[in-house]
């Protein structure tokens, strides 16, 4: 074996090693992000609160997600990466049993904005943590790896809540995504065992600060940081008005919408696959320019959707092209502060998911003032430079 493929399968062995260990934990994360969707209608009628309100349980995991990123990020580089993973998947697990038993809506709310919390160490530091793993050449397709462990979650969670809120409620639900918190937590604790002690310094408040200062002051950061809003914000902006739009041309209801964002996250395990390929036919660059070309071309999918196959197609599109540019922002994300790698994937995150929830407000204030079809187009332009703008960086 000649050294550059010596130095291939090592990287790629480093790569299998942290998936292994840290999959797990990312996967019981995103499973439990919507698996209160398909339970709104059961909760709301169990504690006499409106449908609206019981929908709410979703953002009440995934703000908490997002606000808690500034503080994760330094800490982890204080005490340790590996070891808040192993805390905040063991809190989500107890958070999510916690929920499981909650004798009031107001309880309930609570206990799923901690989960959201709890589960906001696993996806951004495991990336930080590959990125301290995997050089450089070979992180992109790595950090895409662990997408996988993510997208399966939410579809899979998506998919299994139905079945089992049928069987045991939606109370079985969350205790099924506790019941893959406490694996995830098996998988840390026996990888623990054989693994070097990591280094803890004292965390300092001041420090922290000084750390962000200093990825900040980085001219690359702010661009990437707004890059990541926005793309958040264009993409999953559009999910909310994807059943409307389906109702008003006639072509399909709340189940067909769900197939359209069902196919969204096929989108990105196919990326997932083709990856590598991509990487060594076009290079970052050219995979940044296809995957905007192709989200804006699924964007005007969803603007035009005759019929519920091309709405369906326009989700595998977007998903497709998505994770094209993401992945590639996250990858340069995580060169930002190579000595503080879990702040800079905590404000990499914060963005992200910033940026997510304003994407329906704007949204819903085109639709008002263009019409939903000229919104979508808009937004198809947007990401097109977007993407074009990122690759000449």
């Amino acid at each position: 074996m000649t050294a550059p493929e010596e130095s291939e399968a090592a990287e790629k062995a480093k790569m299998r090693r942290v998936l292994a260990i840290f999959g797990p934990a990312v996967f019981a994360g995103a499973f439990a992000t919507r698996v209160t969707d398909p339970t709104v209608a059961e909760i709301a009628s169990e504690f006499s609160v409106t449908a609206a309100e019981a929908a709410l349980l979703g953002t009440a995991y995934t703000l908490p997600f997002a606000l808690v990123q500034p503080i994760l990020g330094p800490v982890a580089d204080s005490i340790g990466k590996r070891r808040i993973v192993m805390i905040c998947v063991a809190l989500l697990g107890v958070m999510l049993l916690a929920a499981a038993v909650s004798a009031s809506f107001g309880w309930l709310m609570a206990f799923r904005a901690a989960s959201g919390m709890a589960a906001g160490g696993m996806m951004p530091l495991t990336l930080a943590i590959m990125g301290d793993a995997v050089s450089l050449k070979y992180r992109q397709v790595a950090l895409s790896r662990i997408l996988i462990f993510g997208i399966s979650g939410q579809i899979v969670g998506g998919v299994v809540a139905g079945p089992i809120a049928a069987i045991a409620g939606w109370r079985g639900v969350l205790v099924v995504c506790a019941i893959a918190a406490f694996l995830g937590l098996v998988a840390l604790i026996l990888a623990a065992r054989g693994a070097a002690r990591e280094v803890i310094t004292r965390y300092d408040p001041v420090v922290a600060l000084q750390r962000y200062r200093g990825i900040i002051a980085n001219p690359a950061a702010l661009p990437l940081f707004a890059a990541v809003a926005v793309e958040g914000g264009l993409v999953f902006g559009t999910f909310p008005f994807i059943a409307p739009l389906l109702i008003e041309r006639g072509i399909g209801s709340t189940m067909e919408a769900g197939f359209a964002i069902g196919a969204f996250g096929l989108g990105g395990l196919v990326f997932a696959a083709l990856v590598a390929p991509l990487l060594a036919r076009f290079g970052q660059a050219g995979v940044i320019r296809i995957g905007g070309a192709t989200a804006a071309a699924a964007l005007i999918g969803f603007a035009l959707a005759p019929s519920l196959v091309v709405a369906t197609l326009a989700g595998l599109g977007l998903g497709l092209g998505f994770y094209m540019i993401h992945n590639a922002i996250q990858t340069r994300a995580t060169e930002l502060a190579p000595q503080a790698r879990a702040s800079a994937m905590s404000l990499h995150a914060f963005a992200f998911f910033g940026g997510q929830s304003l994407g329906p407000i704007i949204y819903g204030v085109g639709a008002g003032l263009f019409g939903l079809p000229i919104t979508l187009a808009l937004a198809a332009g947007a990401i097109m430079v977007l993407a074009l703008l990122l690759a000449r960086r």
